[in-house]
């Protein structure tokens, strides 16, 4: 054999040599390498259970948030109807009392026409005066009185008692109030009682 063939077979066995050492490092990165997989898999693992309570609890949020708004919506809307309620039931307690201190108010106006004729001043005076108090207290309830004479009847205002002829007046028409009627702004307290010339 020369030299140059002995220099090469040389050659060919040390890099063999150095190829048999460098194969067990190779294998043991491919034996590190499975072992890596796992732990990114765990991490993985770890991170999506953590993903899964987080959304899980960003979905509890929301839902408690909406129930939140549900009920701060409900109670809004039963204040504004309790509201409503009480304001509607303020009202109808005054148009009950004022309907029912009417007839105290005839009966004032009837004992000034009945004190015009006493000698007593002071009586005269003095009904008078209670009188003109409880017109003021009905002036501050939007309390006003229904007296049509001359006008045209209307149901919705007066009840036709009596009937009267011709000569008193216009066809159609109140031609007497026997009893005053009142209303609370819109709403009939009572209705007036009147004569009626027929049609």
């Amino acid at each position: 054999m020369s030299k140059e063939n002995k220099e090469k077979k040389n050659i060919r066995e040390e890099d063999a040599a150095a190829q048999a050492e460098a194969e067990p490092e190779t294998e043991e990165i491919r034996e590190d390498a499975p072992a890596a997989a796992p732990e990114a898999e765990a991490n993985e693992q770890e991170s999506n259970p953590l993903e899964k309570q987080l959304e899980e609890a960003g979905a509890k949020a929301a839902e408690y948030l909406a129930m939140a708004q549900r009920v701060q919506a409900d109670f809004e809307n039963y204040r504004k109807r309790n509201e409503s309620v009480r304001a509607d039931a303020f009202a109808e307690g005054r148009r009950d009392v004022s309907a029912a201190m009417l007839p105290v108010l005839d009966n004032l106006e009837r004992a000034v026409d009945a004190a015009a004729g006493c000698e007593d001043e002071a009586l005269r005076n003095g009904i008078g005066l209670v009188l003109r108090q409880m017109t003021e207290v009905y002036q501050k309830l939007d309390v006003s009185a229904i007296d049509r004479k001359g006008e045209k009847f209307d149901p919705n205002l007066e009840n036709a008692v009596l009937q009267g002829t011709e000569e008193d007046g216009e066809p159609g028409t109140v031609c007497q109030v026997l009893q005053k009627g009142y209303k609370m702004g819109d709403k009939v307290l009572r209705h007036a009682m009147v004569k009626v010339v027929p049609e």
